[in-house]
């Protein structure tokens, strides 16, 4: 027995495998620094536990519709209209088992061999293996710091061609935090309204995570013209800190609603009975706690990036949302440690900041630009401004 040729074309997620890598070196007492996790470090809201518990209570603990009960449906249409102004009926409707599942579900179900997907990067890491587990070619499209790490709308036309099924938009994104604004996402439509072949999977899961009174909208808003051929993604984990109740949502054409159904029936069925209680309240309830969380967010970017551009060979931009920041760390390589080990890759320097200044980030390869880090700061300033100075020790001596 050998693993499947599918299961061949994708790698372990680095990110994952990064937080891993810090689990294990916590365990055996060794003082580490984790800025690789993808987290938020806020405590899921009390009023959203307690949905949870009182589903347990009442008995919600059975089957449900496979791609999610009506009541949350009915909660996401809302939320829809609400933050988005995006019409959507509980027919257009699927939650899954986390973005993630969303992401997945969405590709296999769609995607032949030789159809081709339109990546940015830096991408997030999941993006290119989901594509070709379902058999598709992932084109990639390098989206760098001096354009503010978004795809430019003639770079997007020229990698349209006649087997482009999709293209990812991720605003605010994962790893660089950088969005779109309303303007920018016009070009982009504009284009793709010259291609009516090429539908957009926008991955909207940081929505609430913005900055400097940045105002976020997605591209079905922007372009209604693009509303039947957008699959609008997004969930519970970022804003509402529910990374471990897995529940992804998005809205989209029936036609592609009931084909991720179809497929989740043969899968996963539906997502948690308690989770999908909880995220009735979490989509249902005040909602003035995210501003007050990413009003701490971006306290945390300011913080951060001060330090890392303080560190020798670190460059990093200022991003509109998330909670990552993506430095370029150019000025590092070819540099030795004192170790007498020279630092070729990013791969190398992220290696070399645990072994030594015991501080873990993801390298830049990993999400397809490089020489770049990931790092996320979702926790506090005290660890932060430890780890930022960890870092700044650890770059000035490199000779």
């Amino acid at each position: 027995m050998q693993p499947s040729a599918a299961l061949g074309r994708i790698q372990p997620s680095a990110t994952l495998a990064m937080t891993a890598r810090v689990f294990e070196l916590k365990r055996a007492g060794i003082d580490v620094i984790g800025l690789g996790a993808g987290e938020p470090d806020f405590d899921t809201p009390d009023f959203v536990k307690d949905a949870g518990i009182a589903a347990i209570r009442d008995g919600k603990t059975k089957y449900t519709n496979v791609d999610g009960t009506q009541e949350l449906k009915q909660a996401i249409v809302d939320k829809f209209a609400r933050d988005n102004n995006l019409t959507y009926g509980c027919d257009q409707v699927t939650v899954n088992v986390g973005g993630k599942h969303t992401l997945f579900n969405a590709f296999v179900a769609t995607i032949d061999p030789g159809d081709e997907v339109i990546v940015p990067a830096p991408y997030w890491v999941s993006y290119p293996d989901v594509v070709q587990f379902s058999g598709g070619t992932p084109v990639f499209v390098a989206a760098g710091a001096a354009q503010g790490y978004k795809l430019r709308p003639e770079q997007l036309e020229a990698a349209i061609t006649p087997r482009t099924k999709w293209v990812i938009l991720n605003s605010p994104s994962n790893p660089t935090g950088a969005a779109y604004s309303e303007d920018e996402l016009k070009a982009l439509g504009e284009v793709l309204e010259r291609h009516p072949h090429v539908w957009v999977f926008a991955d909207d899961m940081y929505e609430h995570i913005v900055y400097d009174g940045f105002k976020f909208r997605t591209i079905a808003e922007v372009c209604p013209n693009l509303y039947e051929r957008t699959l609008t993604v997004n969930g519970c984990s970022k804003a509402y800190s529910m990374t471990g109740w897995r529940i992804g949502f998005a809205g989209g054409a029936p036609w592609l609603i009931k084909a991720i159904a179809k497929l989740q029936s043969q899968s996963t069925s539906n997502p948690c009975s308690i989770a999908q209680a909880a995220a009735v309240a979490a989509l249902t309830g005040d909602q003035s706690f995210l501003k007050d969380r990413a009003r701490a967010f971006q306290s945390r970017r300011d913080l951060v990036v001060s330090m890392l551009n303080q560190a020798p060979g670190i460059a990093c931009p200022r991003p509109e949302g998330a909670f990552y920041v993506y430095p370029d760390v150019s000025g590092t390589i070819g540099k030795t440690t004192p170790r007498g080990k020279r630092i070729e890759t990013d791969e190398d320097l992220i290696g070399y900041f645990l072994d030594d200044a015991r501080v873990a980030a993801v390298h830049g390869a990993a999400f397809g630009l490089s020489p770049a880090m990931r790092i996320s700061y979702a926790t506090s300033e005290d660890v932060l401004t430890e780890a930022c100075q960890r870092i700044q020790e650890a770059c000035a001596a490199l000779r």
